[in-house]
């Protein structure tokens, strides 16, 4: 019995997902449940599991994009036999002689040419000779990466095979953006292009913060298994702002304003893959020790792709940290449908005027970016201002004073 893998459907606006990375190789036998590759969409990465135990074939290779419902897999059901090796061409090699129990799709001859249907569809697009081409799949058969790699001018051929090195080498390299880059690219633009974007600074003397994170951090850590970083007081600074100022916690839907009557906060985090922005629930109700456990799961989600729609999809606000990559100032951009978004910075040792006497401090530029359709300069200008008074003032914060 074979057991048809198909793409899943992860949101009701997303009809198409791409081939990340494969995590079983084909001809492998592999356990119901386990899963067996990860998917891209426009909007996370996810991985797609097996119902069944067998042996897996590929039906697509890595970066094909494919219809929500397509085969991108089968496994034909069966134990594993004794010695199995995990190995494509070691298991053809043992079948009997055929070397053609491939990794791909079945090639497809062309004259004497060995080429997989979707390779050949490609060089058609692309003007690709074939028999320039030379196959790197199992029987020399010519795949997909062979003729992208030919058509962008790489040492495929056996013509380019044979010139010097030098000329072969490449001085630029091209690849497909990935669903979530596109999606991240498309949605800056939109925001950059429907909002009006204005941002206004502030400082904040980071002095009581770090001393009460110093003073509580051993007895947080043992009693809640999590320490105490800045973003928890960040995000509770930002929801006595959003209370303070309302109009910040609302947005603009066609030519109605939404006010929200709820504070869940999105706080952006940097993945190989992409920005992520997950979104902390209720912060108004919950605890520090709440928010750090919610940050640190999300952020383990999204580094493993594992993080799903309902985690990204919600917040009325966004705290962005440049600072952990070393920015001192930036202008972060829009978060849409969002009417604002908090950029934090690096800490840093400046001298300021305290009390007419010059000391050192360690101080953080803040920036809130905001949409002026929505929200006016004094608004803005007041919601940053109690941020920063939050944040120099803890201990208030933290009694609600």
């Amino acid at each position: 019995m074979v057991q048809e893998i198909k793409i899943p459907s992860v949101g009701e606006s997303i009809t198409s997902a791409t081939v990340g990375t494969w995590l079983k190789a084909d001809g492998e036998y592999v356990e119901s449940g386990e899963e067996v590759l990860m998917i891209e969409t426009d909007k996370v990465s996810t991985g797609i599991p097996t119902e069944t135990s067998g042996i897996l074939k590929h039906q697509a290779n890595e970066g094909d994009d494919l219809d929500i419902g397509a085969v991108v897999a089968i496994v034909e059901e069966g134990e594993a036999s004794e010695g199995h090796s995990e190995s494509p061409e070691e298991e053809a090699a043992d079948s009997d002689g055929s070397s053609e129990a491939a990794a791909e799709p079945a090639p497809e001859p062309a004259g004497d040419i060995r080429v997989t249907p979707v390779a050949r569809k490609i060089a058609e697009e692309e003007g690709v000779d074939l028999s320039s081409v030379t196959g790197t799949g199992a029987a020399g058969k010519i795949t997909k990466s062979d003729v992208l790699e030919a058509a962008s001018g790489g040492a495929s051929s056996e013509k380019e095979k044979e010139a010097p090195a030098a000329a072969s080498e490449k001085r630029t390299t091209r690849k497909k953006l990935s669903p979530l880059r596109r999606k991240i690219a498309t949605h800056l633009v939109n925001a950059q292009q429907e909002a009006a974007i204005l941002s206004t600074f502030n400082e904040c003397d980071m002095t009581n913060v770090m001393a009460l994170r110093k003073r509580v951090q051993e007895d947080f850590v043992a009693k809640h298994g999590v320490k105490l970083g800045f973003m928890s007081f960040f995000i509770k600074a930002v929801v006595d702002g959003l209370k303070a100022v309302p109009g910040i916690n609302a947005q603009i839907e066609g030519d109605e304003i939404v006010q929200n009557h709820f504070h869940d906060v999105g706080v952006a985090v940097g993945t190989d893959k992409g920005l992520f922005v997950p979104v902390i629930r209720d912060c108004d109700t919950k605890s520090f020790a709440e928010i750090e456990q919610d940050i640190i799961g999300y952020a383990t989600k999204a580094r493993e792709g594992s993080i799903s729609l309902d985690d990204l999809q919600g917040g009325v606000f966004t705290i962005t940290n440049g600072g952990i990559y070393g920015s001192l100032l930036s202008t972060p951009i829009l978060n849409p449908p969002q009417s604002g978004i908090l950029g934090m910075h690096s800490i840093q040792q400046r001298p300021v005027a305290i009390d007419g006497e010059v000391v050192i401090r360690p101080m953080m530029y803040l920036a809130l970016s905001y949409d002026h359709r929505i929200v006016d300069g004094r608004e803005a200008v007041t919601f940053l201002v109690r941020v920063k008074e939050c944040i120099e003032n803890p201990d208030r914060m933290l009694i609600g004073v």
